[in-house]
């Protein structure tokens, strides 16, 4: 059993070379892998064929061996319990002995191999200093990998500790490997916990730890239509990392050429909240990944199609647009052009159409693989033309009575509106006029394509 571990162990490269980073179109980006190691006082404890410390060194540097022939990684070795003798216990005993840095596994090995085992477990206050161990990178994983034979022992909180590296974005969800006793319950709130009951455990611990670090998964992303079938697509989809918030991934969906929803292959140390940006956006969040196993992600995206037209002649009108919210709330989902077609969830909307007047429409409905075509009457156009500045407005007649929809400009003499067909009123005052009785008041009506002229000269 041992030989077939080790033989696992020195061929790690071979199985997992072959992997790809995540299909996002960036650079791959550089492992850092910082190894947490115990050397304290109870590391001198007998287990199995050897002293704990003996058999952690043996498997250490036989695994970094396997790590020598890796393209992309750079490996780092941080120490607590070495510094001090215990008693009186020193909570700060913990130092980085081998930084970051091509070529450094040689160093690490002998700096293994020359650990005594001396103080105290000060694992939270360990976890607080690797902010500083990782360099500044903009394109790095940046991954620790404790290796325990206890737990905190300084009144820390390596879970919260753990925490506060995920947030703000420092480094992964750390693995930890416990030697010789299960401590699960108590470092599963920092990391993926790996226990290594037996000499051969922590050897295949170690093994799975590497292959999980630096293994990248698949994963698919179903968007399902109005019968559950994964036919839409076409949208960006835009992965973070929800312990940090940062955003991780972009991708437009695509199907292949069976009609499938595309593989991706994503890092899987990271716990995901996906936004898919159709409109309104929909989105799956705690998305958890397995090394080596593909997961399929589905979510509710029927879509139809929104078809924005005016008249038989759009050319008379440049640039209007439609305000889309779904029914009932107030918040804007789009701004959609005329001429344009777009593709929205199926539902309800209201449009509020930037014309003049506005045109309101309530409860749109957009329906699965349809298209909901808008067509608004073709507008005309009035020329305004004043023979002095003055005070005016324009209102439609509606109901027996008139509605504002423009105030003409104060110290402009002529004016070009388009507006929609219907009846308008425009009522006007020179400046020079002292008396509001002088307000002249003039009516016309606007026909489809057609132009009228109002002056309002004052005598």
């Amino acid at each position: 059993m041992y030989k077939r571990l080790l033989f696992l162990l020195l061929f790690l490269p071979i199985i997992i070379s072959g992997q790809n980073p995540a299909r996002s179109g960036k650079e791959e980006p550089l492992s850092r892998i910082l190894f947490v190691f115990d050397a304290s006082q109870s590391m001198y404890a007998r287990w199995q064929s050897d002293m704990k410390i003996n058999i952690a060194k043996k498997l250490m540097v036989n695994l970094l061996d396997s790590l020598a022939t890796f393209q992309n990684l750079e490996i780092a070795l941080r120490v607590y319990g070495h510094q001090k003798n215990y008693p009186p216990p020193d909570c700060y005993d913990t130092r980085l002995e081998v930084p970051f840095a091509p070529g450094n596994i040689s160093s690490i090995k002998a700096k293994i191999l020359s650990l005594t085992p001396r103080g105290t477990t000060p694992i939270a206050y360990s976890l607080q200093q690797v902010v500083n161990d990782f360099p500044p990178c903009s394109n790095c994983r940046n991954i620790i990998i404790l290796i325990t034979d206890g737990i905190e022992e300084c009144g820390g909180d390596p879970c919260a500790a753990s925490a506060e590296l995920q947030k703000h974005g420092i480094a992964l969800k750390p693995f930890i490997i416990g030697i010789g006793k299960d401590f699960r319950d108590v470092f599963n709130c920092v990391g993926t916990y790996f226990d290594a009951s037996s000499e051969t455990a922590f050897q295949k611990a170690l093994n799975t730890v590497i292959v999980q670090a630096l293994n990248s998964t698949s994963m698919q992303v179903n968007l399902l239509d109005i019968n559950n079938r994964p036919s839409e697509s076409n949208v960006n989809m835009t992965f973070y990392d929800r312990a940090s918030g940062k955003m991780k991934y972009n991708f437009i969906h695509t199907l292949n050429h069976r009609g499938l929803p595309d593989t991706l292959i994503l890092d899987p140390l990271i716990t995901y909240d996906l936004v898919v940006h159709t409109i309104p956006p929909v989105r799956l969040d705690s998305i958890t990944l397995s090394p080596g196993s593909h997961l399929t992600a589905s979510l509710s995206a029927p879509q139809g199609y929104l078809d924005l037209r005016m008249g038989t002649n759009e050319r008379i009108v440049k640039n209007l647009f439609a305000i889309v919210k779904e029914h009932g709330d107030y918040k804007t989902l789009n701004v959609q052009n005329f001429g344009d077609t777009k593709k929205y969830l199926c539902g309800s909307y209201d449009l509020e159409i930037l014309t003049l007047p506005r045109i309101y429409m309530t409860d749109v409905k957009i329906r699965q693989g349809k298209t909901t075509t808008i067509d608004i009457p073709l507008p005309g156009i009035i020329v305004i033309r004043k023979s002095v500045n003055g005070f005016g407005s324009l209102y439609i007649e509606r109901n027996n009575g008139v509605e504002w929809i423009y105030d003409l400009r104060e110290n402009v003499l002529q004016e070009t509106l388009v507006l929609q067909p219907g009846n308008y009123r425009v009522v006007y005052r020179s400046k020079n006029a002292e008396r509001s009785m002088y307000s002249i008041e003039n009516t016309f009506t606007i026909h489809p394509g057609g132009t009228s002229n109002v002056n309002l000269f004052s005598y």
